[in-house]
């Protein structure tokens, strides 16, 4: 396990590659943007790290060769499964932006919803897994009680 974290155990990273895979975020700015508010030098280093560790890839726009987009390889979409567990361990014990009834259904079909990131990674289909939540207040997830 430390090999791991010592690779991406960081808040910033985990949360980059969680806007890579399920947000559909591609650029730095769409990163910086995410609200999460994480400081540009922050951003640029975690980025570059995770580059680095092979985690990610920087690609040049083509319609646009001043903009970056970024890219999961095969080894950062390989944490698909842990993502998608940390998402739903953190919506049963605290409050989140997703709610309830998109978490369980991701916990329910655990199996489908890694087919489908997996798909969307390798069509370069950047559509948002979850939807962005708007109004964080009218869509937040109360902690689940245990039954």
């Amino acid at each position: 396990m430390s090999i791991s974290l010592d690779m991406f155990g960081d808040r910033w990273s985990l949360l980059i590659v969680r806007d890579l895979m399920v947000r559909g975020y591609r650029t730095f700015k769409e990163f910086q943007q995410s609200g999460e508010g994480i400081a540009t030098n922050i951003l640029s280093d975690r980025l570059q790290k995770l580059e680095a560790t092979g985690f990610i890839t920087a690609e040049i726009e083509k319609t646009d060769g001043r903009k970056v987009n970024y890219r999961l390889t095969e080894k950062g979409i390989d944490l698909a499964p842990v993502v998608l567990e940390l998402l739903i361990w953190g919506a049963r014990h605290e409050e989140t932006g997703a709610p309830c009834a998109v978490i369980a259904a991701m916990e329910k079909n655990r199996k489908e919803v890694l087919v489908e990131t997996r798909r969307r990674w390798q069509e370069r289909d950047s559509t948002p897994l979850l939807p962005k939540f708007p109004d964080a207040a009218v869509g937040r997830n109360l902690k689940r009680r245990k039954a």
